[in-house]
């Protein structure tokens, strides 16, 4: 029980790194779990997130984003860009897998900043329960990660954040928001991580009898990021997705469109 409870403490600091998946980018992996062949780029900063619509379908890393693998005895999701219904979107392949794409992002202001997204289950996770740490898959989730000041926080969040920097060389961010297309979970609800306050997932979708359909989103990441955590958030420092099964040993294809930043100013009372 110790051994699994390490092995899932290890994978839960992991996946919220993968926003900070910046210098380095870990090669593509395919369906097979095998790398692929691509040039060597440079990972850099972004200004906003890159569009998948604006790329051509292709089996490699969309540009601007990179691969993040989340430990090495486990399988990889595979992502690629593909043409559907007249527009590019990303797919993303979960078989009894675990993994994501991260873009790094110059930092800004959380307040009056909106995160806009459509994406598509195109099959369901059955036994997924994501308040249940044994049973936390989901086919579509979208973390945004932001900066604060970790010396204010309790000392079990600090040796969080330690471990994390020891195993993995990369500091773990402030705060996390996970938005989740959840089978369980009732829609809007706060899902606490069963590991560590720094991650809280919403469930912005529930259940599954919209599977198969385009859902579209538009969320104030302030206002969330106020009912999670109870506090005013630092800046936006990075955005990922991700798409798991490992924990259900299960499969599901789901797709992603674009993922947008957009600033709103608040419409004053008249």
């Amino acid at each position: 029980m110790h051994g699994l409870r390490l092995k899932n403490t290890y994978l839960l600091i992991l996946l919220a790194m993968i926003l900070l998946t910046l210098s380095s980018c870990a090669s593509f992996v395919d369906q097979e779990n095998k790398p692929a062949e691509q040039p060597s780029t440079e990972i850099t900063t972004q200004e906003q997130i890159p569009k998948f619509s604006q790329q051509a379908a292709q089996s490699t890393i969309p540009d601007g984003w990179s691969f993040y693998r989340l430990a090495p005895h486990k399988k990889n999701t595979a992502y690629r860009l593909e043409n559907y219904q007249g527009k590019t979107v990303l797919s993303a392949n979960a078989k009894r897998s675990a993994s994501g794409l991260a873009v790094k992002l110059r930092p800004q202001p959380a307040s009056d900043l909106w995160l806009e997204w459509e994406w598509k289950a195109v099959g369901s996770i059955p036994k997924a329960d994501n308040a249940i740490r044994y049973t936390d898959d989901a086919p579509l989730r979208i973390l945004v990660a932001f900066d604060g000041n970790k010396a204010k926080l309790p000392l079990k969040e600090k040796l969080t954040f330690e471990m994390a920097s020891i195993l993995s060389g990369r500091e773990m961010p402030y705060a996390t928001l996970m938005y989740i297309w959840s089978g369980k979970s009732p829609l809007d609800s706060v899902v606490d991580n069963t590991f560590t306050s720094r991650v809280k997932m919403i469930a912005v979708d529930s259940g599954w009898q919209h599977t198969g359909e385009w859902r579209k989103h538009a969320r104030d990441l302030s206002a969330d990021y106020r009912a999670a955590f109870g506090e005013e958030p630092g800046d936006v420092i990075g955005v990922a997705l991700l798409t798991d099964t490992d924990n259900t040993k299960s499969q599901v294809k789901a797709l992603y469109g674009d993922i947008e930043l957009v600033r709103k100013a608040l419409k004053k009372k008249q």
